[in-house]
Protein backbone atom coordinates (compact mmCIF):
# COMPACT_ATOMS: atom_id res chain seq x y z
CA UNK A 1 0.00 0.00 0.00
CA UNK A 2 1.54 3.86 -0.71
CA UNK A 3 2.17 5.68 2.12
CA UNK A 4 -0.30 8.55 2.82
CA UNK A 5 0.33 11.90 1.04
CA UNK A 6 0.02 14.60 3.73
CA UNK A 7 -0.74 18.20 2.67
CA UNK A 8 -0.13 20.76 5.57
CA UNK A 9 -2.61 23.04 3.70
CA UNK A 10 -5.37 21.19 3.72
CA UNK A 11 -5.06 19.80 7.27
CA UNK A 12 -4.91 23.79 8.44
CA UNK A 13 -8.19 24.43 5.93
CA UNK A 14 -10.24 22.07 6.14
CA UNK A 15 -12.68 22.67 9.48
CA UNK A 16 -13.65 25.81 7.45
CA UNK A 17 -14.30 24.60 4.64
CA UNK A 18 -16.36 21.87 6.07
CA UNK A 19 -18.70 24.51 7.96
CA UNK A 20 -19.16 25.93 4.31
CA UNK A 21 -20.00 22.43 3.22
CA UNK A 22 -22.06 22.18 5.95
CA UNK A 23 -24.64 24.96 4.78
CA UNK A 24 -25.09 24.10 1.42
CA UNK A 25 -24.82 20.29 0.92
CA UNK A 26 -27.50 19.32 3.39
CA UNK A 27 -29.20 16.54 1.33
CA UNK A 28 -28.16 12.69 0.69
CA UNK A 29 -26.53 12.66 -2.77
CA UNK A 30 -23.52 12.50 -4.52
CA UNK A 31 -20.54 14.85 -4.84
CA UNK A 32 -18.43 15.14 -7.02
CA UNK A 33 -14.52 16.21 -6.07
CA UNK A 34 -12.80 17.96 -8.87
CA UNK A 35 -8.72 17.49 -8.16
CA UNK A 36 -8.83 15.36 -4.87
CA UNK A 37 -4.95 15.68 -4.31
CA UNK A 38 -3.45 13.85 -1.49
CA UNK A 39 -7.08 12.33 -0.64
CA UNK A 40 -7.73 14.27 2.68
CA UNK A 41 -10.22 16.62 2.25
CA UNK A 42 -12.09 13.40 0.63
CA UNK A 43 -12.09 11.54 3.53
CA UNK A 44 -12.60 14.25 6.34
CA UNK A 45 -16.00 15.31 3.95
CA UNK A 46 -16.93 12.16 3.87
CA UNK A 47 -16.84 11.08 7.23
CA UNK A 48 -18.27 14.30 8.25
CA UNK A 49 -21.28 14.54 5.64
CA UNK A 50 -22.24 10.84 5.46
CA UNK A 51 -25.02 10.76 4.16
CA UNK A 52 -23.13 12.28 0.65
CA UNK A 53 -21.86 9.96 -1.96
CA UNK A 54 -18.50 12.05 -1.98
CA UNK A 55 -17.12 10.85 -5.35
CA UNK A 56 -12.86 11.39 -5.78
CA UNK A 57 -11.46 11.86 -9.07
CA UNK A 58 -8.04 13.18 -10.15
CA UNK A 59 -4.68 12.94 -12.62
CA UNK A 60 -3.94 8.88 -12.42
CA UNK A 61 -0.87 9.56 -10.58
CA UNK A 62 -2.55 11.01 -8.10
CA UNK A 63 -4.86 7.93 -7.30
CA UNK A 64 -2.40 5.62 -5.18
CA UNK A 65 -2.39 8.27 -2.60
CA UNK A 66 -6.16 8.80 -2.81
CA UNK A 67 -6.98 4.98 -2.65
CA UNK A 68 -3.81 5.37 0.44
CA UNK A 69 -6.70 7.43 2.58
CA UNK A 70 -9.67 5.55 1.44
CA UNK A 71 -7.63 2.83 2.80
CA UNK A 72 -8.58 3.32 6.39
CA UNK A 73 -11.53 5.01 6.09
CA UNK A 74 -14.08 2.75 7.69
CA UNK A 75 -17.31 4.20 6.18
CA UNK A 76 -18.71 3.11 2.49
CA UNK A 77 -19.55 6.62 1.10
CA UNK A 78 -16.06 7.73 -0.02
CA UNK A 79 -15.45 6.30 -3.79
CA UNK A 80 -12.47 5.30 -5.78
CA UNK A 81 -11.29 8.18 -8.02
CA UNK A 82 -11.31 8.24 -11.72
CA UNK A 83 -9.65 10.09 -13.64
CA UNK A 84 -11.35 13.62 -14.93
CA UNK A 85 -9.54 15.86 -17.80
CA UNK A 86 -11.50 19.12 -17.75
CA UNK A 87 -10.33 19.86 -21.03
CA UNK A 88 -12.79 17.39 -22.47
CA UNK A 89 -16.01 18.88 -23.74
CA UNK A 90 -17.83 16.01 -22.50
CA UNK A 91 -17.16 14.38 -19.26
CA UNK A 92 -20.14 11.97 -19.72
CA UNK A 93 -20.79 13.22 -16.04
CA UNK A 94 -24.48 13.54 -14.57
CA UNK A 95 -27.04 13.53 -11.46
CA UNK A 96 -24.29 15.38 -8.78
CA UNK A 97 -26.06 17.78 -6.11
CA UNK A 98 -22.52 19.17 -5.70
CA UNK A 99 -19.34 19.78 -6.79
CA UNK A 100 -16.30 20.82 -4.84
CA UNK A 101 -13.29 22.00 -5.73
CA UNK A 102 -9.99 22.84 -3.77
CA UNK A 103 -6.74 24.81 -5.21
CA UNK A 104 -7.35 23.71 -8.56
CA UNK A 105 -8.04 26.80 -10.91
CA UNK A 106 -4.77 28.54 -10.28
CA UNK A 107 -2.89 25.13 -11.36
CA UNK A 108 -4.98 25.00 -14.62
CA UNK A 109 -4.68 27.50 -17.67
CA UNK A 110 -7.57 29.64 -18.10
CA UNK A 111 -8.87 27.79 -20.63
CA UNK A 112 -8.68 24.96 -18.54
CA UNK A 113 -11.08 26.81 -15.94
CA UNK A 114 -13.06 27.58 -18.63
CA UNK A 115 -13.29 24.58 -19.41
CA UNK A 116 -14.01 23.14 -15.71
CA UNK A 117 -17.04 25.30 -15.51
CA UNK A 118 -18.79 23.91 -18.45
CA UNK A 119 -18.42 20.46 -16.90
CA UNK A 120 -19.13 21.59 -13.76
CA UNK A 121 -22.18 23.13 -14.82
CA UNK A 122 -23.46 20.09 -17.23
CA UNK A 123 -23.15 17.22 -14.52
CA UNK A 124 -24.73 19.13 -11.82
CA UNK A 125 -28.50 18.97 -10.78
CA UNK A 126 -30.97 21.77 -11.28
CA UNK A 127 -29.86 23.88 -7.88
CA UNK A 128 -27.10 22.22 -7.54
CA UNK A 129 -24.26 23.56 -6.19
CA UNK A 130 -20.45 24.55 -7.34
CA UNK A 131 -18.25 25.00 -4.32
CA UNK A 132 -14.60 26.13 -5.35
CA UNK A 133 -12.10 26.93 -2.58
CA UNK A 134 -8.39 28.96 -3.15
CA UNK A 135 -6.61 32.41 -3.44
CA UNK A 136 -8.44 34.61 -6.16
CA UNK A 137 -7.61 38.16 -6.65
CA UNK A 138 -10.64 41.18 -7.33
CA UNK A 139 -10.89 44.55 -9.70
CA UNK A 140 -7.05 42.77 -10.97
CA UNK A 141 -5.31 43.32 -7.99
CA UNK A 142 -4.06 40.89 -5.11
CA UNK A 143 -5.68 40.53 -1.69
CA UNK A 144 -2.33 40.01 -0.15
CA UNK A 145 1.43 40.56 -0.11
CA UNK A 146 1.55 36.32 0.22
CA UNK A 147 -0.84 36.24 -2.73
CA UNK A 148 1.31 38.35 -4.90
CA UNK A 149 4.33 35.89 -3.82
CA UNK A 150 2.32 32.93 -4.31
CA UNK A 151 1.53 33.94 -7.68
CA UNK A 152 5.34 34.62 -8.73
CA UNK A 153 5.71 30.80 -7.24
CA UNK A 154 2.84 29.85 -9.66
CA UNK A 155 4.15 31.23 -12.58
CA UNK A 156 7.99 29.67 -12.31
CA UNK A 157 6.40 26.59 -11.92
CA UNK A 158 4.59 27.29 -15.25
CA UNK A 159 3.56 29.95 -17.30
CA UNK A 160 0.34 28.88 -17.47
CA UNK A 161 -0.44 29.13 -13.84
CA UNK A 162 -1.94 31.73 -11.74
CA UNK A 163 -3.89 33.22 -9.10
CA UNK A 164 -7.34 33.92 -11.28
CA UNK A 165 -9.88 36.59 -11.44
CA UNK A 166 -13.05 36.96 -9.66
CA UNK A 167 -15.05 38.68 -12.43
CA UNK A 168 -13.62 36.58 -15.16
CA UNK A 169 -14.66 33.87 -12.82
CA UNK A 170 -17.91 34.45 -12.05
CA UNK A 171 -18.47 36.14 -15.45
CA UNK A 172 -18.00 32.67 -16.84
CA UNK A 173 -19.75 30.81 -14.58
CA UNK A 174 -22.69 33.11 -14.98
CA UNK A 175 -22.52 32.41 -19.03
CA UNK A 176 -22.63 28.75 -17.82
CA UNK A 177 -25.92 28.77 -15.58
CA UNK A 178 -24.10 28.99 -12.52
CA UNK A 179 -25.27 32.09 -10.06
CA UNK A 180 -23.04 32.93 -6.87
CA UNK A 181 -24.45 32.83 -4.01
CA UNK A 182 -21.85 33.97 -1.51
CA UNK A 183 -18.20 34.59 -1.16
CA UNK A 184 -16.81 33.59 1.86
CA UNK A 185 -13.47 34.81 3.64
CA UNK A 186 -11.31 31.79 4.37
CA UNK A 187 -8.12 31.67 6.44
CA UNK A 188 -4.27 32.28 4.80
CA UNK A 189 -5.80 34.91 2.09
CA UNK A 190 -8.28 32.05 0.64
CA UNK A 191 -11.80 32.59 -0.29
CA UNK A 192 -14.77 30.10 -0.60
CA UNK A 193 -17.47 30.87 -3.67
CA UNK A 194 -20.57 29.08 -3.68
CA UNK A 195 -22.40 28.40 -6.96
CA UNK A 196 -25.46 27.18 -7.57
CA UNK A 197 -26.88 25.98 -11.07
CA UNK A 198 -30.12 28.02 -12.23
CA UNK A 199 -33.61 25.94 -12.25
Amino acid sequence: MTQKPFSQACENNKHAILAVLNRYLRSPGKVLEIGSGTGQHATFFAENLPYLSWQTSDLRENHPGILAWMHDYPGENLLPPFELNVANDNWNLSGFGGVFTANTAHIMSWDEVVAMIKGVAASLDHEGYWIIYGPFNYAGQFTSDSNVRFNEWLKAQAPHRAIRDFEALCSQAKAAGLSLLEDCSMPANNRCLVFQKEA
